[in-house]
């Protein structure tokens, strides 16, 4: 039970970072919305089938299970922004580390994107 509530746990602080995520430019939320469904599916069923059918968490997770693409011109525009925002909030940091980490964050970001630009659009769930 205890193993059950630490997941439960878990899944509720990736949704927050997953919120997060959608909210702010350079955090992506997709990841942290399948961390927190994988959370909630090894926790309670009850709040897995809530989270897989919520309207703002389940596209998500219904889009990563289908292989879902980004338009191409989406994909660009998002990279844009995000080393623009990231670029500049490098620039305003003082310390070494957090410019370096800015930077990887945003190279794997800009990776994905990319890279889910590409993939052949499959049906929808």
């Amino acid at each position: 039970m205890l193993v059950r509530v630490l997941f439960a746990a878990a899944g509720l602080m990736f949704v927050g970072l997953g919120v997060l995520g959608i909210l702010l430019p350079g955090l992506p939320a997709t990841p942290f919305l399948l961390l927190a469904g994988y959370c909630f599916a090894r926790s309670f069923p009850r709040l897995h089938e809530w989270f897989v059918t919520h309207p703002w968490f389940g596209p998500y997770i219904k889009g990563a299970r289908s292989g879902w693409r980004i338009p191409r011109r989406q994909a660009m525009q998002t990279i844009a922004v995000l080393w623009i925002s990231m670029g500049v909030t490098a620039w305003l940091v003082d310390r070494w580390w957090v410019r370096v980490l800015l930077l990887v964050i945003a190279a794997g970001v800009s990776i994905f994107l990319e890279r889910r630009s590409r993939v052949p659009r499959t049906e929808t769930i």
